[in-house]
């Protein structure tokens, strides 16, 4: 007769690869992701004042939560600790400030309006509320 107690126990991971993978390819892994999280928000950047006809229309801004949330996604193939699976955003947010800094010739990247609060609450509080859903899914 077999009962529960004489089969193994599976335990649950959060890491998408079997196992965690050889240092060095971690390491790859997370450079990728640091460098990914700064050419979107180059991208978002860029594309942020597009206009449709005369009506402003930061659809990127919107595609900035996806784009985040999937960086998130793709660090926890890398580590299990929930702290350092933010570390795209953070500096997603560092590359964030710089453009919203001026620059040696006073010009600013980052206007001082909705559409760049917009992509600042796309690009941070998804990712913050996707790793909030995680860090309570296995209680």
């Amino acid at each position: 007769m077999v009962t529960d107690h004489d089969q193994p126990t599976a335990v649950l991971r959060s890491s998408r690869i079997p196992g965690l993978p050889d240092p060095l390819i971690s390491g790859l892994i997370v450079v990728l992701l640091f460098v990914d999280a700064l050419i979107t928000l180059a991208v978002e950047v860029l594309f942020l004042p597009t206009y449709i006809g005369s009506l402003a229309f930061p659809a990127v801004a919107l595609l900035a939560a996806p784009i985040n949330i999937a960086l998130v996604y793709g660090m926890e193939s890398v580590t299990d600790r929930i702290g350092f699976t933010f570390a795209p955003i953070v500096v997603w947010v560092f590359g964030f400030l710089v453009c919203a800094s001026r620059g040696p010739g006073g010009d600013v990247m980052l206007a001082s309006d909705g559409r760049t609060l917009l992509l600042f609450a796309c690009g941070v509080l998804a990712p913050a509320g996707y790793l909030y859903y995680r860090s309570n899914v296995s209680r």
